[in-house]
């Protein structure tokens, strides 16, 4: 059966009140722990990230890129395009990056910006964002970060650890929708942004915003704002709020401790440890002989939340999402009960009621602290 929504919710949608468009950033604000400026951006985070990364490069500037992931490469390279001299530090495989080699970067060099990605939601990882940002302060660099998956999982708190420039989109953990995005800009950043050679007239403009529309008085975003991502967001913030930031983070760190105690019970080993793992996804290793492909056509339509792993472990590893909506003990079983039929289907003795007990163990004793 094919489902859809009726066209009347869609349709013929009331204007976004734009003296409401300053609202929202404020409330964005406050979702990051940040008094510093927030900016509405029309598109999917990547233009956000994109956008940041064009009106910071110069010529001349020194970036440690950090890369985990797509995401982190192309940010470099988009620095590299404004004539920025890019260090590009890889972390091994479905891996994070350690603190140490982000130590021993800055040892070779001085930088004046670091770019890293907080949370993969591809592959399950967590970057050391407090240590790296402390470092990247204490050198005098500023600090970008792409906490798109993190915000909702993972306390991504721009005040405390100095971050200049967060991307977030709504999403990953906020479950809204992805065509709006947003990012703080610190006083620093504005400093580097404003710098001859700015990026004007164009959709990649921060410098564009911040005159357009942070200097007169937040209104209507420019060019034909989407009402329907405007309410969107307006409807994910409310959710948020209602439940709380930190019930969220609480679901979001629930359901991956009681994901990864249901894998363990099911006989299988996680890419990450438990420390360097973020709360947005896991990633598994399946047993010897069961490729991807195949633990996948024999999950079915039931896992909606398991899918492929980036990167040269993907022959090999799956992706376990517990993000957004399905951070929670419902979503978690049925996963876990579709994951364990498959495994069983394809030789590999999985008991299914061991994981359920696991899930219940974990879920019980959130319950009671």
């Amino acid at each position: 059966m094919t489902h859809s929504i009726p066209h009347n919710v869609l349709l013929d949608l009331p204007p976004f009140p734009p003296q409401r468009t300053g609202e929202l950033a404020d409330r964005v604000a406050a979702l990051l722990g940040t008094k510093n400026d927030v900016l509405l951006v029309q598109g999917e985070a990547i233009i956000a990230l994109e956008a940041a990364a064009t009106s910071l490069a110069r010529p001349g500037l020194k970036a440690l890129n950090i890369v985990t992931s797509p995401y982190g490469a192309w940010f470099g390279l988009w620095l590299e395009r404004g004539g920025s001299e890019v260090t590009n530090l890889a972390a091994e495989n479905a891996l994070p990056i350690t603190f140490a080699a982000v130590e021993a970067a800055f040892e070779k060099q001085d930088f004046d910006l670091v770019a890293l990605v907080h949370a993969e939601s591809a592959s399950g990882i967590l970057n050391p964002l407090p240590e790296i940002a402390a470092l990247a302060r204490s050198k005098g660099a500023l600090v970008v970060t792409d906490c798109v998956a993190s915000v909702g999982g993972h306390p991504v708190e721009v005040h405390r650890l100095g971050i200049d420039i967060a991307v977030i989109g709504p999403q990953k953990a906020l479950a809204g929708s992805a065509g709006l995005s947003m990012l703080s800009v610190s006083p620093a950043a504005w400093a580097q942004i404003e710098k001859p050679g700015a990026k004007e007239i164009s959709t990649l403009s921060l410098l564009d915003l911040k005159r357009n529309w942070l200097e007169k008085g937040r209104g209507a975003l420019p060019g034909m704002p989407s009402s329907l991502e405007l309410h969107a967001l307006d409807a994910a913030l409310t959710r948020v709020e209602a439940e709380g930031l930190a019930n969220v983070i609480a679901r979001h760190e629930t359901a991956a401790r009681a994901s990864r105690a249901a894998l363990k019970a099911l006989g299988l080993r996680e890419l990450t440890p438990p420390e360097t793992a973020s709360n947005l996804a896991t990633a598994i290793v399946l047993p010897e002989g069961i490729s991807v492909p195949d633990a996948l056509a024999a999950i079915g339509p039931n896992g909606r939340a398991i899918s492929a792993s980036v990167g040269a472990a993907a022959n090999r590893v799956l992706r376990f999402q517990h993000t957004g909506r399905l951070a929670g003990f419902e979503p978690v079983v049925a996963n876990i009960a579709a994951l364990a039929g498959a495994l069983n289907r394809l030789g590999h003795k999985a008991d299914p009621g061991a994981a359920v007990n696991a899930i219940l163990e974990v879920y019980n004793k959130a319950s009671a602290a």
